[in-house]
């Protein structure tokens, strides 16, 4: 963009906590658009520029004093939008938004999208149907405390993400072990680097049986549109929650769509979210439409791709980070409907944890008909952790087709013609192990 464009263009706040495959698609959307991307990161202030983004470093962790630290940088820029990718940066999005007067989510309604805890405590005063849930220490957690908990139930951690660290515990030895894990998991020098809070402790609910479906909605001044209801094939029972297939249109009857909207209107409402992208986790049984979660930001990772819109007759479609900076900026076309076709993704899951040491079958895989794209994210010779402890996939396989059915068989497919060669990692002896023999 020239020098000159740049002061006439729209300019949007993007916050995420790190630069990838989605802040491309931004990208691509934005010089499109004409729109100038302003990102805001939690890498090193002492770093100089190395992505040579020019990206504005902010520690998420304290949200109001990282806006006030965009505020600083920007000196009376003019700012049409603000956007956050991920959980961790959204406070700090909001706290930024309202400083700049920017049309966006209360700040206290985005944290408590980001606890556990504080969202079952609002939609339990909304009325919304909740398990029942109680907060407890990660450790010790005395044998006692456990009297009168019906069984089965779930282990969270207060604020982490994509179901990392939950768990389904059937008995009092199984909530003792998946407690266990669990402090193990918070204790550790990867999840202290993200200075989370609240990682002592956890929460702990009834388990909700039924099937697990995924919204994708946009606020515009306090009214939810739906772009999305997502099926989740896949059974997720436990004991742990590794999500996988999304399939959109959902194949679920009219009435039970029409049911699912209402309660992710009701949702939003109860956490007071007015404006942006919402993603939203729900569980459907014979006693009703159970809301798991609602976040205050878009679908995470690769799983946009999955998304089309058609801005009019004739155009080509656009992705969901086009529509949001349309919506952003309050530029025509983000109103467009989601494309006929259906379409989904496969987050790939991970067997075990360890090393991966070779991936084949590639080729075949992205040949599989109806596939439309196979991205594998999992580095060579780079550790990556099975659910509970994991967070990140082995990578996405995307597939178009005229009905649901055909696009998850073609996923399923795909995925079985795969191989992944993953070892375990060889465990780390402490130095006082390897002792001189006396006398020497």
């Amino acid at each position: 963009m020239s020098e000159t464009a740049s002061h006439t263009a729209k300019c949007v706040l993007l916050f995420t906590t790190k630069l990838g495959y989605q802040t491309r698609s931004f990208e691509e959307a934005a010089r499109k658009l004409g729109v100038q991307l302003v990102y805001v990161t939690d890498r090193c202030h002492q770093l100089e520029d190395p992505w040579g983004d020019r990206a504005i470093p902010a520690h998420f962790e304290f949200p109001e004093k990282a806006a006030h630290v965009v505020m600083e940088k920007l000196r009376g820029r003019e700012i049409s939008g603000v956007l956050a990718l991920g959980d961790r940066p959204a406070a700090a999005a909001a706290h930024a938004a309202r400083a700049l007067g920017i049309l966006h989510n209360h700040p206290a309604a985005v944290e408590a999208c980001r606890s556990k805890l504080r969202m079952r405590e609002v939609f339990q005063n909304a009325g919304l149907p909740v398990p029942w849930f109680r907060r407890f220490p990660i450790a010790p957690i005395p044998e006692t405390s456990l009297e009168g908990i019906p069984f089965p139930c779930v282990l969270k951690p207060l604020s982490l993400s994509a179901s990392q660290g939950v768990m389904r515990a059937n008995s009092q030895d199984e909530f003792l072990a998946a407690a266990s894990r669990l402090e193990r998991l918070l204790e550790s020098a990867e999840i202290r680097a993200t200075r989370e809070p609240n990682l002592d402790q956890m929460i702990v609910e009834g388990y909700i049986p039924g099937r697990e479906v995924a919204v994708e909605g946009l606020l515009s001044d306090g009214t939810l549109r739906i772009l999305a209801i997502f099926d989740k094939p896949d059974p997720l029972e436990g004991p742990y929650f590794e999500e996988t297939i999304y399939i959109t249109p959902s194949r679920l009857p009219p009435s039970a769509q029409n049911q699912i909207e209402k309660r992710a209107g009701e949702a939003t409402r109860a956490l007071g979210l007015t404006h942006g992208p919402i993603h939203a986790e729900f569980r459907l049984n014979d006693e009703g439409i159970w809301p798991i979660e609602v976040a205050a930001r878009p679908i995470g990772g690769l799983c946009a791709r999955a998304l089309r819109f058609c801005p009019g007759e004739g155009e080509p479609p656009i992705g969901l980070e086009e529509l949001l900076l349309r919506h952003s900026c309050r530029m025509p076309g983000s109103d467009a409907p989601r494309e006929w076709q259906a379409s989904g993704v496969m987050m790939i899951p991970v067997p075990q944890s360890g090393i991966v040491e070779s991936v084949s079958q590639v080729e075949s895989a992205r040949a599989t008909h109806r596939i439309t794209d196979l991205v594998i994210t999992a580095r060579l010779h780079d550790y990556i952790a099975a659910w509970p402890e994991g967070a990140s996939y082995l990578g996405f396989l995307f597939a178009r087709g005229n009905t649901a059915e055909e696009v998850e068989r073609a996923i399923r497919e795909a995925h079985r013609k795969l191989r992944f060669s993953i070892t375990p990692r060889l465990p780390v002896e402490h130095p006082a192990t390897h002792r001189m023999p006396a006398g020497r």
